[in-house]
């Protein structure tokens, strides 16, 4: 496995403001009116034929449809100035629901737009990135919405489109709607395959014993693709094989546990995964807001509680966190897609917070001796995983950030670029391949623990987050910084169980914790 990350650890970018549609394209053009059944046509291969294409050729998707011999129309006595070039953007002037919008690349050429077709041509060469943004912004309802005319009839006009502001240049978006588009195309040819297969079932004559037997073997990937896709509508699937590990696991022994009749150990195994769920997600944000120079008093009260020998984090001082950077303040200064805003989100709803308190509450209850009614459990236990699974829902961002162990670091100072061994530590098993990763920075720890966002930024989570085998089950584990009986430990997420602390104080303290 290998993925490909130039990136460089601040992620900047640069934001265009106020273009307009008259800004960004210096000329807009109707295309002339051919019809298809017009004299003068020509071969495909004659010299200087070109392709005419009509509004039926702009498929939904943004794509242009390709050339078939058979159907479509060349000729030569088109004039130049109506030849199309790599990046004009092709627009439908009739709307009917939404715009057409393509883009023209080199193999649609030599072609040429006729009919009821607006062709744009950018003044300069746009980034695909811009290019993928505007697509989808001409295809809106914001753009159909300045159409005019009688229903049936609606047009769009250039002097309606060059005031429109289109959208700036957003890396994150664009990446985010390419890979919706790489989904899209990957399951259209899914569906092609299953129904190239349905057709061919008799092909070896009618014998259906035999076309039994070829279907069921021929169609075996088939199946499997649409049973894993399925699985992906379960909201539980998602979380043990997506969320990172001490989540996952946590969330798959609670499962396990509810499907058996002990209810009270289940019961006990949920409320745990609902204090890793969130106690996962504050050490991520506090390694992250240490990162950013962010001071949180909620990581200051955990270096107090330390330093007094009263205990380690728990419960309350995970919830403190998060409610702290919930706040809009602290993250002001933040670029828009930095992980913290997510983070801050998680809480940032009432029935969020009613659900935490509702956990809280119940966690109390069993620490102080006031343990559920059995009468009652079978209830209890389903309003808990009701909320635990409202919280998780709430963190699904965490799927989509790679919770990854950095196992080899190799630097490449004539390219610029470090070539990264890792281990994505994503679902419910420790034991998980090792994939590589280029990276543009030197800046990466050697058996530390990453979180990967979208763009496969790497945020360092030593010493707040760290990973190895666990001296006790000897599984490899992630672990945080605690306190029992006035000694300084390492507790597990997965397990609890906890050892003594490795880290030096020295790098505790610089990272805030003590």
């Amino acid at each position: 496995m290998k993925d490909t990350a130039d990136l460089s650890q601040d992620g900047s970018e640069s934001a265009a403001v106020g273009l307009t549609v008259s800004t960004v394209f210096n000329s807009i053009h109707r295309a002339p009116s051919i019809a298809a059944s017009a004299s003068g046509g020509c071969a495909a291969d004659t010299p200087g034929a070109v392709r005419l294409l009509w509004l039926r050729h702009i498929d939904r998707d943004g794509t242009i449809a390709e050339a078939d011999e058979e159907t479509d129309v060349w000729r030569t006595d088109i004039s130049d100035r109506h030849h199309l070039r790599v990046g004009d953007i092709l627009l439908s002037e009739v709307v009917t629901g939404r715009p057409k919008a393509a883009v023209v690349q080199e193999y649609d050429l030599p072609a040429a737009a006729v009919g009821s077709i607006l062709v744009l041509r950018p003044a300069t060469v746009l980034p695909p990135e811009h290019v993928r943004l505007i697509l989808a912004f001409l295809r809106s309802s914001t753009v159909a919405a300045q159409a005019r005319g009688a229903f049936g009839r609606m047009r769009l006009s250039k002097s309606d489109l060059n005031s429109l502001v289109l959208p700036e240049v957003d890396e994150a978006l664009s990446t985010a709607l390419d890979e919706l588009d790489t989904a899209r195309r990957q399951m259209s040819g899914w569906s092609t395959e299953a129904a190239s297969l349905a057709e061919t079932v008799f092909d070896r004559g009618a014998n259906t014993s035999v076309a039994r037997q070829s279907i069921i073997g021929a169609g075996q990937v088939t199946r499997l693709r649409a049973e894993a896709a399925a699985q992906l509508d379960d909201f539980r699937y998602i979380v043990r094989t997506r969320f990172p590990y001490p989540i996952a696991l946590r969330w798959r022994e609670a499962e396990a546990r509810m499907s058996t009749d002990d209810l009270a150990h289940a019961y006990d195994a949920v409320l745990e995964a609902a204090e890793i769920l969130l106690g996962y997600s504050a050490l991520l944000t506090a390694a992250l807001a240490h990162s950013a120079s962010i001071e949180l008093s909620s990581v200051a009260a955990i270096r107090t509680k330390l330093n007094a020998n009263t205990g380690g984090p728990g419960l309350g001082e995970w919830t403190a966190v998060l409610q702290e950077i919930a706040g809009a303040r602290k993250r002001r200064t933040l670029s828009k897609d930095h992980p913290l805003h997510e983070l801050g989100s998680l809480l940032g709803s009432e029935d969020a917070k009613n659900a935490r308190k509702r956990i809280a509450g119940r966690r109390n209850a069993e620490a102080h001796l006031r343990p559920v009614d059995p009468v009652d459990l079978p209830v209890a236990l389903q309003e808990t995983f009701d909320d635990l699974r409202l919280l998780a829902n709430r963190a699904r961002f965490l799927a989509d950030w790679s919770l990854m162990q950095v196992t080899s670091v190799a630097w490449d100072s004539f390219r610029g670029k470090a070539s990264l061994s890792v281990r994505r530590l994503m679902g419910d098993h420790p034991v998980v391949p090792t994939s590589t990763m280029t990276y543009l920075s030197s800046a990466v720890e050697k058996g530390s623990l990453y979180l990967a966002d979208r763009d496969h930024r790497l945020y360092l989570l030593r010493p707040f987050l760290t990973g190895q085998v666990c001296p006790t089950c000897r599984t490899w584990s992630t672990f945080h910084v605690d306190k029992v009986e006035g000694e300084l430990v390492l507790k597990s997420l997965e397990h609890g169980h906890c050892f003594p602390c490795s880290t030096g104080t020295e790098i505790l303290q610089q990272a805030g914790l003590l």
